[in-house]
């Protein structure tokens, strides 16, 4: 592009990949575990998922396209893509009657579409002979849909949390949506029934969350002053939803300080009616009027006995200081052994600054597959400390 001197560097790129995905070990074929010895008696048995020789590899089908573009001598820039991502063939153990012996089957269970798009910008507000100052910026949104399940299914039950609660793969829906009892509205509000207590579905097949985030993004400023380089990482989800068993059980047994305090007459709620404590829960009745029925507050007022499943999904959202570091690259007047070396301090984790979720990390799981949204007996959140020595040769 000749005369463009605004432009530095500009690559339009389209992209399409296949890749494939095996199956679990032992999925495609029945095997003996070995659990331990009885005494000295050797014992085996077989697993709880039948294996299935008529599996396909699961395959993924990507299409990309991007464009990357630098300015002001490639001080200011951005990198854009879309993609649309299909998997088929997808392999997953649905659950079978246990009276064949097993809990479920592997089985090549449908297709998810995942699209959106990720950006990045990036710029040096500051640049000169001691000092630069380098910011650079992340946002992804990815939506995606299950378009096809295993045969005639609509449902997909992908594990059963204690409490009720479920996570699905539901027909034309997202991938990873919580299902349970809910409350029962009228024009958007709570319905409270006769007893003062809220009103809830009769079944558990209700969307009560979607682990599924609308969006991501992430800030990283960098500072470098002679040899000294000072950096920091702001990162933040927007929505997705969790299920926490810890509020479950925390607001049931009176553990929370949710469960305390002075009600609406300015009274401790858990005294006793006659002494001016209990609480009036914030709803309508079924024709639409104002609660005003008082229940005591000394009992399961806010735990699973009189609240459905979805009092206890909460919003994922979080804004974290991720990452700080501080290095130093060492000056060498010439060349020797080796031609440069930096060492750092780096800190991670160091900072929730905002979050939704009370007493635990939105991040803390179970684990890091398939089965999100769930969370039991979180541990504290750590930071992490680390020193980094580099040499280059």
């Amino acid at each position: 592009m000749k005369g463009a001197t605004w432009l530095d560097f500009g690559k339009i790129r389209l992209n399409y990949a296949k890749v494939g995905n095996d199956a679990p070990f032992g999925a495609t074929g029945d095997y003996y575990t070995k659990p331990p010895a009885f005494s000295s008696v050797g014992l085996f048995s077989l697993p709880n998922s039948k294996s299935n020789s008529a599996l396909l590899p699961e395959l993924s089908s990507t299409q990309e396209a991007g464009l990357e573009m630098a300015f002001l001598k490639k001080r200011a820039g951005f990198d854009f893509a879309v993609y649309n991502k299909n998997t088929v063939n997808q392999i997953v153990p649905v659950a079978v009657s246990p009276t064949t012996g097993y809990t479920s089957k592997f089985v090549n269970a449908g297709t998810v579409n995942n699209k959106g798009f990720e950006l990045q910008l990036y710029g040096t507000p500051i640049k000169n002979k001691n000092f630069d100052w380098t910011i650079m910026v992340n946002f992804s949104k990815n939506i995606n849909k299950v378009t096809k399940l295993y045969g005639e299914l609509t449902n997909l039950q992908l594990a059963n949390f204690q409490g009720g609660v479920t996570l699905n793969a539901s027909l034309g829906e997202p991938y990873g949506v919580l299902k349970g009892t809910d409350f029962i509205y009228l024009n958007g509000k709570k319905v409270v029934g006769a007893d003062g207590y809220y009103k809830k579905t009769a079944t558990a097949d209700q969307n009560i969350g979607n682990i599924n985030p609308d969006f991501n993004a992430g800030i990283t400023n960098t500072l470098t002053y002679k040899s000294w380089i000072f950096s920091f990482l702001i990162d933040c989800q927007k929505g997705g939803s969790v299920y926490s068993l810890d509020m479950y059980y925390g607001l049931s047994t009176g553990l929370m300080p949710e469960t305390a305090g002075n009600n609406d007459l300015g009274n401790p709620v858990r005294n006793t009616q006659a002494n001016g404590g209990g609480v009036i829960l914030d709803g309508v009745t079924e024709t639409g009027e104002k609660n005003t029925v008082r229940v005591d507050g000394d009992t399961d007022v806010w735990g699973y006995e009189h609240f459905p499943d979805k009092a206890f999904i909460y919003d994922a959202s979080y804004v974290k200081l991720r990452e700080v570091s501080l290095s130093y690259r060492v000056p060498f007047k010439q060349e020797r052994f080796f031609s440069s070396a930096t060492i750092g301090l780096v800190a991670s984790n160091v900072w929730i600054i905002f979050k939704n979720l009370p007493y635990a990390d939105p991040e803390a799981g179970l684990g890091a597959g398939n089965i999100q949204g769930y969370q039991t007996g979180v541990m504290p959140t750590t930071r992490n400390f680390g020193f980094n020595l580099s040499l280059q040769f």
